[in-house]
């Protein structure tokens, strides 16, 4: 083998394992770019989730509710109304 040939033969295995090192490369960011989408995803449905709760327990009824029950409130009415006059 004459000294071109050889060196052709270097380039040309160099040349393969920067390719393959390249795919490999690729694989690795695809693997990671389709576990941030699979997490995107997840971390929407929880948000979707979220919003839902907040919407059913910012309800005026469910507030309603809250407030009779728990915390024992009542409805306003006229002959519990207590009215203070102030002195002069």
């Amino acid at each position: 083998m004459n000294r071109a040939t050889l060196t052709l033969l270097i380039l040309l295995v160099i040349c393969a394992l920067s390719l393959v090192a390249a795919q490999q490369r690729a694989r690795k960011l695809f693997i990671k770019l389709e576990r941030a989408q699979i997490e995107e995803r997840k971390l929407n449905q929880e948000w979707l989730r979220l919003e839902y709760e907040q919407r059913n327990l910012s309800k005026s009824a469910r507030i309603r509710d809250v407030a009779r029950n728990q915390l024992r409130m009542s409805p306003i009415s006229p002959e519990r109304t207590l009215y203070l006059k102030e002195v002069k």
